[in-house]
């Protein structure tokens, strides 16, 4: 009979691979293709899952505990032919072995991802506020278990029930919040800072919970089992940090900087995970807590743990992780909560988790003196579940500490502590900015003197090393000999991902505020950083590098507040893509870096220049041998004015020839006049000569290579127009006709052509041969001589008409950089009621001045999402 019994309950093994469906196999009968099937359905949910939750800020581990769900018995799962046929019984365990896997290797990730050095600095309000937002939960947790187990969980272990509810409830899941808070820009504001801190100590206290209630779970015969369990897992730790560390301290300083890691020592460190997991397991804890303490052994600092987490994470984050929440997913059965009485259970357990974390939190950090809203907000952080909260009641279902019915509460539990968390801190917490008078948005002003007399604030954005020399070589010809200080803010730009080493790189911001460039080793960010700061004190520039991470979706924000904040005249943005020298091919960075740029412009508060480098980032030059001859190409417009007074700014350097050329037309055909569009509102600009209740407008509909480019214009007074380009040239003129060799002039030489195809132009000037630099402006508000383009397909509808021939014209026939300048128009960027308005706090700019003083960051709230530019 035993036999019998054994037998139903456990499903014949599958075989791995079928004869193919013609020799008459059904490929969902065998592990292989069966698997394979599960892991698309699996990536298919949670990823479309994934959208409609990114636009309501929700992180991505609420699409896959959601998707896990909609998998199992709770919706899907209904379905009898589904179950039977996708998730069938017999094929659990490859797909929690496979799933396990991935935990084990995720949880190696978190380890590498939490630094302890920084424990040891975490001052005494983070502490408290750990203490209480651990403590206070806990010990309400304990209390409402012990209603659950009187009324739901009445076959399960009493002290391992009460050990695991508040395990569950006091956990905060530091990976979530580290993403929350990168996402909501707090990372550098007082309450991000202890949050993080906070959430630090606490994910360290619940791993250490969470062993001592699955050494109490233990199913041994003596009530010294748990000691024993608990003992030897104490030991393993102990040998770890003893004898382990050493040794991958050791490997880790083997690595050469700049140089690929060895292969051996990545086998050796795989394997090592694994060990240190079945030691675990044989203790009887888990093996996720070999992983993660190994994880913890092994040096945060130099390219080793970077290259580590790069070689795992996407396998693991992207493959095997989803695959963990479909597992939970089909063990979650929503409808066990049917009665009324569970209904109340899951209400209390709701209430007693956010009453006691926020309660905890609050109470403290207000004693602290944070403030009643900073005080909230910490506590609404500190709530956030995850990933470590799946994995506890997992590990409690498993070891039959928790039921279906009391599994199925806390995994709705944890998805709405999670889900409330963004929402509720974009409502409460909305940092005070210090407005501060911000009038010098362009470089040209009302009269050249004034611009003369004026400072530069430059914010150049940074992608990457390639972007260096070029911003350097820039500013150092844009400096001159002036009096007036050149204030430069260089700001790099990284990619807010899902993927751990994103959060390594938030950690590593945070801990040093300093920038961080992407996948760089070591010491070449380092070099990085000293080569601005060095070029700062040597110039006499006031350099300041900042750095934020965010995603491509809401980078740009970033980019305007901090120029904002910092009262920018001019944003250099360098162009997406850069040209490789030997071949003259364009090297394309990922399409979300052009769209960055293209909201940018869009939204900008002050003027805006791409930077696009086909030379002039080879080498950097100081200014004792700055010898650069720079065109302006003048059409006339906004744009163009705005690129002539940049192009005076450079003529003041000695090292810099000016040649300023002007391009007319005899007549302008009459085939070719403007389209007149009608503005969709009334904007007023006080101030000026032209009727502004018309509008210039750029219209750009992109494909994936190819943008239209179209000319819209409505009432155009042309005489007022060719007034105010004929005041900003008369600057240009005059030096033109001075006496020669006089070094306290620019030097400047105009030239005026009359021309009947302004690219055909643009091409002869681009093809000089002395040219280092062509200025030129984007042409969004037209020139007469522009009209003749209205229509035409661009390459790069960011650059203009005359930025976009240049930048693809072959680089054998021009070799000089390009510089295309838009100017900034209050009209053109401000809207009476704004189309979204969302929370924009302290920008993700970790600010670190060369010259010492404490960060400076502040918030604002960007400007409508309008047409793409």
């Amino acid at each position: 009979m035993a036999t019998n019994s054994t037998a139903k309950a456990c499903p014949a093994s599958m075989k791995a691979t079928s004869n193919g469906a013609w020799q008459g196999d059904n490929p969902l009968d065998f592990a292989l293709p069966l698997f394979i099937m599960q892991i698309c359905i699996v990536l298919f949910v949670t990823r479309a899952l994934a959208v409609p939750l990114n636009h309501l800020k929700q992180p991505r581990v609420i699409a896959e505990i959601v998707g896990g769900v909609l998998l199992g018995p709770s919706a899907l799962g209904r379905i009898g032919s589904y179950k039977e046929r996708i998730f069938p019984t017999k094929s659990f365990t490859l797909l929690e072995t496979v799933a396990d896997l991935g935990l084990l290797f995720f949880l190696f990730l978190v380890g590498l991802e939490l630094d302890l050095s920084s424990l040891r600095k975490t001052g005494k309000q983070a502490l408290s506020i750990a203490a209480a937002g651990i403590a206070v939960p806990f010990i309400a947790g304990v209390g409402v278990s012990v209603i659950l187990h009187r009324t739901i969980a009445e076959g399960a272990k009493f002290t391992p029930f009460l050990v695991f509810m508040g395990v569950a409830l006091s956990i905060t899941a530091f990976p979530v919040l580290a993403r929350i808070l990168a996402e909501r820009r707090l990372l550098t504001t007082d309450v991000g800072q202890i949050a993080m801190s906070a959430a630090a100590v606490n994910d360290v206290v619940a791993w250490v919970l969470l062993a001592l209630a699955v050494a109490l779970s233990a199913s041994g015969k003596s009530p010294l089992i748990a000691l024993y369990v608990l003992l030897s897992g104490i030991g393993f730790v102990i040998f770890v940090f003893i004898a382990v560390k050493p040794l991958m301290v050791k490997i880790a300083g083997q690595t050469i900087e700049n140089e690929p890691v060895s292969e051996m020592y990545v086998a050796v460190t795989l394997a090592a995970v694994l060990v240190s997991g079945f030691a675990t397991d044989a203790i009887g804890i888990h093996a996720i807590f070999g992983a993660f303490v190994f994880g913890l052994v092994i040096p945060k600092h130099g390219p080793f743990a970077a290259v580590l987490t790069e070689k795992i994470e996407d396998l693991v984050t992207i493959l095997f992780l989803p695959l963990y929440f479909a597992v939970s997913g089909l063990k979650t059965n929503i409808g066990a909560i049917r009665s009324a009485q569970a209904g109340g259970l899951l209400v209390l357990v709701i209430a007693v988790t956010c009453g006691g974390k926020v309660l905890g939190t609050f109470a403290v950090a207000y004693l602290n003196k944070m403030g009643w809203r900073k005080s909230i907000t910490l506590g609404f952080l500190m709530n956030t579940k995850g990933l470590v909260e799946l994995i506890v009641l997992n590990i409690g279902k498993d070891r039959n500490v928790l039921n279906e019915e009391t599994f199925a509460i806390m995994v709705i539990m944890a998805l709405f502590t999670t889900f409330i968390t963004t929402p509720m801190v974009m409502w409460l917490y909305k940092p005070a900015r210090n407005y501060v008078p911000y009038t010098r948005r362009t470089l040209q002003l009302p009269t050249q003197k004034g611009s003369a007399e004026s400072d530069l604030r430059l914010l150049a954005c940074i992608h990457g090393t390639p972007n260096v020399h070029a911003i350097i070589n820039l500013v150092e010809a844009v400096r001159g000999l002036r009096r007036q200080p050149l204030h430069m803010y260089i700001l790099h730009l990284l990619e807010l991902s899902e993927r751990p080493s994103s959060i390594m790189r938030v950690q590593k911001l945070r801990r040093e505020g300093r920038p961080f460039w992407g996948n760089e080793q070591l010491s070449m960010v380092n070099n990085i950083v000293v080569t601005f700061e060095a070029f700062g004190q040597l110039s006499k520039v006031t350099v300041r590098p900042m750095a934020a991470i965010s995603r491509f979706h809401d980078m740009h924000e970033d980019i305007c507040i901090s120029a904002e904040d910092k009262r920018i005249t001019v944003i250099v943005l360098p162009f997406y893509k850069n040209i490789n020298p030997i071949n003259g091919m364009w090297e394309g960075h990922s399409s979300g870096l052009r769209h960055v740029t293209q909201k940018v412009l869009r939204h900008a508060p002050c003027s805006v220049a791409i930077l696009v480098d086909r030379g002039i980032g080879i080498k950097s030059s100081s200014s004792s041998n700055v010898d650069q001859n720079i065109a302006v190409l003048f059409f006339g417009g906004s744009d163009d004015r705005e690129a002539l007074a940049f192009g005076y700014r450079m003529a003041e350097h000695p090292g810099v020839r000016l040649w300023v050329f002007r391009f007319v037309s005899a007549e302008l055909p009459e085939m070719h006049a403007l389209s007149i569009t009608a503005a969709p509102q009334r904007l007023i600009s006080e101030g000026s000569g032209i009727d502004r209740s018309h509008r210039f407008s750029l219209s750009s509909k992109r494909s994936a290579n190819v943008g239209w480019f179209e000319f819209m214009a409505d009432n155009v007074d042309w005489a007022v127009e060719s007034k105010v380009d004929e005041e900003i040239l008369q600057a240009a003129k005059g030096n033109a006709t001075t006496i020669p060799n006089d070094s306290n002039l620019p030097q400047i030489i105009y030239e005026e052509r009359t021309i009947s195809d302004p690219l055909e132009a643009a091409l002869a000037v681009g093809k000089m041969a002395e040219l280092s630099l062509i200025i030129v402006g984007r042409g969004r508000k037209p020139s007469r001589l522009f009209s003749v383009l209205s229509g035409q397909q661009l390459e790069y509808p960011e650059l203009g008409p005359v930025g976009g021939v240049l930048t693809a014209a072959p680089f054998s026939e021009v070799r000089c950089s390009l510089l295309v300048v838009q100017q900034y128009d209050s009209f053109l960027h401000e809207s009476p009621e704004p189309a979204r308005v969302s929370d924009i706090s302290s920008p993700k700019a970790a600010v670190f001045p060369s010259s010492g003083g404490s960060p400076n960051t502040t918030n604002t709230t960007p400007q409508s999402e309008a047409s793409p530019v």
